[in-house]
């Protein structure tokens, strides 16, 4: 066994799982993802993920993108925070570089009549980029028709006052937290069946 991957094999921290994502990372943006040092780097990925991990939900937004985590044992959702969106890629890939992210979930924007809602033209190309930065993490899709509405009556049917109500990073974080539980519920009910 090489030392490289000794170093990653020690322990399984997480800490072994950040830094073989950004070695996988770097040999991918070197043009090597079919060699065999990246294929074996890939396996002691997989390895060291056996473990469970966190679930990060995004709701993408045009200013703002609201995120959510579970716990460890995935059974928790809680909001995480808010950011701007311009700085989304680097708060996610300092996010994961920091914790164990087992998979991203993704806010899928459809309308009623079940067609993408405009803001699809601005998530496929995150989503695309993001993939190609945390080529190790699966990243899914998760409809999010009305998480806003929803977070709006969670907010109001917690009693917050009507002006910390129109904190709209608020509704963002608590509509990624309403995505992500709800992913957490199908992936129980189809556990089940």
């Amino acid at each position: 066994m090489t030392p490289g991957i000794k170093v990653c094999l020690y322990a399984g921290s997480h800490n072994s799982k950040s830094f073989a994502n950004i070695f996988l990372f770097s040999l991918h943006k070197q043009g090597l993802p079919n060699s065999p040092i990246y294929t074996k780097f890939a396996e002691i990925y997989k390895y060291l993920n056996n473990s469970m991990g966190r679930i990060l939900a995004i709701d993408y937004g045009k200013k703002r993108t609201g995120l959510a985590v579970t716990d460890e044992l995935q059974i928790i959702a809680g909001g995480l925070t808010t950011v701007d969106t311009v700085s989304l890629i680097d708060y996610i890939t300092s996010y994961t570089a920091k914790e164990n992210v087992e998979r991203i979930i993704v806010g899928l924007p459809k309308k009623m009549n079940n067609e993408y809602s405009e803001n699809m033209v601005r998530i496929e190309p995150f989503v695309n980029r993001l993939r190609k930065l945390l080529p190790a993490i699966p990243i899914e899709y998760y409809d999010e028709r009305f998480t806003s509405q929803l977070a709006q009556r969670t907010i109001i049917e917690a009693g917050i006052k009507k002006k910390a109500r129109q904190n709209k990073a608020l509704v963002d974080e608590i509509s990624a937290v309403i995505i992500l539980q709800s992913y957490l519920d199908s992936r129980q009910y189809n556990r089940q069946i």
